[in-house]
């Protein structure tokens, strides 16, 4: 028992390091395409973080949306833009004290949290139960998890899917934009060609 319990705490020690060293990457990389390529890996890292915790679930949309989607819009959005950074930020000494009087703040409280797993935690004494109640007599869902996410926690979930669908909206409005600006054409009498029509009868003029 202590030898696995040992082993989890290298594992989430390990992945807290190397998330640390890709958040700080982040913020001193001025590629863009890099940028993008860390961001995904900080959220592989963080879905391998939740799994740690034995919360699969969450674990799993993080990376599908994480790792993901969020990539695939934020290549299609640096499509648009330079693959530099234009200007470095400048560091703002107010934001740089929020910031780390947050964190120690987060730090401080950290230990008057309950134990991990512990049987007398407030979540397990009162919200588990009634969700395992609540699942069997009011949803009448098998699985647990999906009642859950599908109901007690509906709103989050259509948050997180209109999130998705309004960035992918946008990606698609800036594409179509570049395209009208490259080709000249409009979106109300073509729908996204793969390059401007050529008038035949423009070719037969000039050829005449």
């Amino acid at each position: 028992m202590t030898a696995s319990i040992d082993m989890v705490l290298i594992v989430d020690l390990v992945l807290l390091t190397l998330l640390c060293l890709t958040a700080l990457a982040i913020m001193l990389v001025r590629h863009l395409f890099a940028v993008v390529a860390l961001t995904g890996a900080f959220s592989l890292l963080s879905a391998g973080l939740l799994v740690t915790l034995d919360a699969v679930d969450v674990a799993f949309t993080e990376a599908a949306v994480g790792a993901g989607i969020s990539t695939v819009l934020m290549l299609g959005t640096l499509a648009l833009t330079k693959r530099r950074e234009a200007r470095s930020p400048k560091l703002s000494p107010i934001g740089l004290i929020i910031i780390f009087s947050t964190g120690a703040t987060l730090i401080y409280a950290t230990p008057d949290m309950p134990k991990f797993g512990a049987v007398d935690s407030p979540g397990l004494v009162h919200i588990v139960p009634s969700y395992i109640e609540g699942s069997e007599n009011d949803i009448a869902v098998p699985n647990i998890v999906t009642a859950i996410l599908a109901s007690y926690r509906g709103y989050d979930t259509l948050g997180e899917v209109a999130v998705i669908f309004t960035a992918g909206m946008g990606v698609i409005i800036l594409l179509g934009r570049r395209r009208e600006d490259e080709y000249g054409y409009s979106e109300e009498s073509a729908a996204f060609p793969l390059r401007p029509e050529t008038s035949n009868d423009e070719e037969g003029k000039d050829k005449s």
